[in-house]
């Protein structure tokens, strides 16, 4: 996905005002309001950078004015000490930005940087690495964005735009007496045309039941190795046109291992939920 900074705005604006309320007191009881400075922001971690227009917005918003210069590009492996970018501008509006701006290339980095890490380990299958919906709340947007610029791919956006048949849908027909080809058929009869039907699978019985309701993807959900080897086999050996997802389970030393199997996508909470903020600083040079 491409980032609209211009869609961003909004969350850009809400996080200005967390930070600055009615006004930054400190900034405006010590710096003159035209006083300009020239200031850099630093990579103090080797990391995978992710934001970069964003934080030119935060300064933006504070001073339409400011000259803000990239050295790097989003999705860029940056080394630690290295500048990634210059800001000129009113003193005020560099320092009040200061904070909201490293927190969003922060957040973002290091989201980019663990994906990264997994597109990594799973370079030589055919596996790609999916996101999930486990976001932080308001920040979507931000945090998909972010695993495309550490090479993974974004699952769907929301509730919105993939049919997804999870456990618990299952169980409320399950406990109702339905049977889960109903459940499917249902579903199918009711959805506009070409959208995706997933369905989580965590036993042989789901995955051969996927099979025949031609679902679009099967979602190998907290299975072990041996039982995804299994689930595996029987999907190509069906030859039917199915994608295979592993969900659940999986981290860094597996994820090599589970990729070889022969799955198509690998969806990892972590990336999103539990990425590791990359450090950033900003000083000022003049």
């Amino acid at each position: 996905m491409k980032l609209n900074v211009k869609k961003a705005n909004p969350l850009i604006k809400n996080a200005l005002l967390e930070d600055m309320g009615p006004g930054d007191i400190t900034a405006m009881n010590l710096i003159s309001p035209t006083m300009r400075i020239s200031a850099k922001i630093i990579c103090k971690e080797q990391c995978v950078v992710s934001g970069l227009a964003v934080a030119r917005q935060v300064f933006k918003m504070l001073d339409r004015k400011c000259v803000w210069r990239a050295k790097y590009s989003d999705g860029d492996t940056v080394k630690t000490g290295r500048t990634i970018a210059t800001i000129t501008g009113l003193a005020r509006a560099v320092l009040s930005g200061e904070r909201t701006a490293l927190n969003f290339l922060s957040h973002m980095s290091g989201i980019a940087t663990i994906t990264k890490k997994y597109v990594r380990k799973t370079k030589n299958t055919n596996a790609d690495i999916y996101d999930t919906r486990k976001t932080a709340p308001g920040l979507r947007m931000l945090d998909k964005y972010a695993v495309v610029c550490g090479g993974g791919v974004n699952h769907r956006m929301g509730l919105y735009d993939m049919a997804l048949v999870k456990d618990n849908y299952i169980s409320i027909y399950h406990n109702s007496k339905i049977p889960l080809y109903q459940l499917i058929s249902s579903l199918k009869s009711k959805l506009p045309y070409g959208t995706k039907i997933e369905l989580e699978a965590d036993n042989i019985r789901d995955v051969e039941l996927g099979l025949t309701q031609q679902v679009n993807i099967i979602m190998l959900d907290n299975m072990d190795i041996k039982t995804l080897k299994k689930a595996v086999k029987i999907i190509r050996k069906s030859k039917k046109p199915v994608e295979i997802e592993v969900s659940g389970r999986v981290n860094l030393k597996n994820i090599e291992r589970i990729a070889r199997l022969g799955v198509d996508r690998i969806s990892i909470g972590e990336i999103t939920h539990s990425a590791p903020a990359a450090d950033f600083s900003l000083e000022i040079t003049k």
